[in-house]
């Protein structure tokens, strides 16, 4: 554990401002070590609330990160970028991001692993590194930590709504709206708690989803999608609640699909952040995938509006 010892040089009105100016951690991450147990002000327990005055004698303890359990594996992976901080990874459809349900070979950090010299270990010895994830069959951009700086630093800007993610998606239909704002809540489906689904006011976690429609065909609509918030499989369930779910999609989707495919036409194609280490602003994007790029070459050919 890691222990960091203070003396304050002035008055602070609160504490978890005062650790977060000398530790260098974002407030979240302080917050979480307060409530842990893991902050002291005069050798008594901290609270976040609480002031400090010149001359108070503050340590904060960090656990040691918990150690990386997962094996490397030589798997060929897309690193679009890569520093001492972050990679950005255009992840293949089909790859699971990390171990779970039994999978615990050939995952997106089996490949980190072997790739990346550092994983931040945060999330464990399952997850190292992973800030965010997209499905196993949808392909496209995410954000991986190298240190555990970064990682606390790439969880704020999520949770602040400051790390912008699109998508775009192929979606069955023709629709009607050229852009719009999806609020609901969302939750474990009662009926099938492997997927999940629209709830009621009052259940599940609020998700928000911005879509502007890009191209109309006759029977489909290509839309580009943007993140407000991160829950699981948000853009395939809003999809669906708006009565257009994702082509391909095998849970969510149409039983009977026109295309041979291996999942939805769904992919991250735009991923824009702010560097933990320098605060520049940072833009990343990744071209459709061949099999995306030929359906809808063959909806150009026959069904174009």
């Amino acid at each position: 554990m890691d222990n960091k010892i203070f003396t304050a040089e002035r008055e602070y009105a609160r504490a978890d401002m005062f650790f977060t100016e000398r530790a260098g951690l974002t407030r979240s991450a302080v917050k979480k070590l307060i409530e842990g147990g893991n902050a002291l002000v005069n050798g008594a327990p901290a609270k976040a609330g609480q002031a400090v005055k010149a001359g108070d004698v503050a340590e904060l303890f960090i656990p040691e990160p918990q150690p990386i359990a997962a094996k490397a594996e030589d798997i060929p992976i897309d690193v679009v970028y890569e520093d001492d901080d972050i990679a950005v990874v255009n992840k293949a459809q089909g790859m699971t991001v990390h171990a779970g349900n039994g999978n615990t070979d050939g995952t997106l950090v089996n490949a980190l692993l072997f790739r990346l010299n550092s994983l931040s270990g945060i999330n464990g010895e399952i997850r190292p590194g992973i800030v965010h994830r997209i499905d196993k069959d949808t392909s496209g951009l995410l954000v991986v930590a190298k240190n555990d700086r970064a990682h606390l630093s790439l969880s704020e800007q999520i949770k602040e709504k400051t790390c912008r993610r699109e998508y775009l998606a192929l979606l069955e239909g023709a629709l009607k709206e050229e852009r719009g704002t999806i609020v609901t809540q969302i939750g474990r489906d009662p009926k099938n708690r492997l997927q999940m689904a629209v709830m009621p006011a009052g259940k599940g976690r609020r998700a928000e989803t911005d879509f502007f429609a890009e191209e109309h065909f006759l029977h489909n609509t290509l839309v580009r999608f943007s993140l407000k918030t991160g829950r699981t499989h948000q853009i395939r369930v809003h999809a669906k609640f708006m009565g257009h779910p994702v082509v391909g999609d095998p849970t969510y989707g149409y039983k009977k699909q026109r295309f041979d495919l291996a999942g939805q036409l769904l992919h991250a194609c735009r991923l824009e952040l702010t560097h933990p280490a320098t605060g520049e602003r940072m833009s990343f994007s990744a071209p459709l995938p061949d099999y995306f790029e030929r359906v809808l070459e063959i909806l150009r050919a026959r069904e174009k509006v």
